[in-house]
């Protein structure tokens, strides 16, 4: 008698809807942790220059919101683990979180998780349209989805350090906007390209 039991049509897509929604979580948290990295201090803020928010806009936009958000909540697990996934300036170690940068790191999720929405609300689904419809909407959700991240970052800022809302705003956001401009361009660009890519292999199909 056999005794295997075979699995059943509807639980094969889940298991491997759950795989592949692991294996993007892990990839975008790993791709965050290496753009931590990729960073050095400025004199005129506490705050240092990474390319970590060009990577949480390019998770937000490619993966979608679900994954985004998950990947970016995973990240800021292993850095409360103690793992070497933050930026090497500041509080070494999981006291990182709670420094000047950590009004920027704990909106991660969030600033992912909602550039993806935004994006999946405003691209449109038409094949025929041209890229810069794609671009366009990329942009629009991963500024929005920036601007959230610098605000969360500067009320931080005004809180840990018992900065004036100006004075917060001055060290928060104002010296970020000209490299952010270029993260969220950067970000939607890639996005872009991907969408139409893959709407070319689907007409291809």
């Amino acid at each position: 008698m056999n005794t295997t039991t075979a699995l059943s049509p509807a639980v094969l897509p889940r298991r491997h809807a759950l795989l592949r929604h692991t294996g993007l979580a892990l990839s975008g948290s790993l791709l965050v942790a290496i753009s931590a990295h990729i960073s050095f201090p400025l004199f005129f803020t506490p705050v240092p220059f990474t390319l970590q928010p060009l990577a949480v806009l390019a998770i937000g936009l490619l993966l979608g919101p679900a994954i985004a958000f998950s990947s970016l909540s995973l990240y800021l697990l292993e850095a409360m683990a103690g793992l070497p996934v933050l930026a090497p300036m500041g509080v070494p170690g999981p006291l990182h979180i709670f420094g000047p940068t950590g009004g920027y790191l704990i909106a991660f999720p969030f600033v992912a998780a909602l550039a993806g929405w935004g994006y999946s609300r405003l691209r449109t689904s038409d094949r025929r349209k041209p890229l810069l419809s794609n671009f366009a909407a990329a942009l629009i959700a991963a500024a929005v989805a920036d601007l959230l991240l610098l605000t969360s970052g500067s009320a931080w800022l005004m809180t840990l350090l018992h900065l004036s809302p100006a004075h917060a705003f001055e060290f928060g956001m104002v010296p970020f906007l000209p490299g952010e401009g270029l993260k969220v361009t950067a970000a939607a660009a890639l996005a872009a390209g991907f969408t139409r890519l893959r709407q070319r292999n689907i007409s291809a199909e």
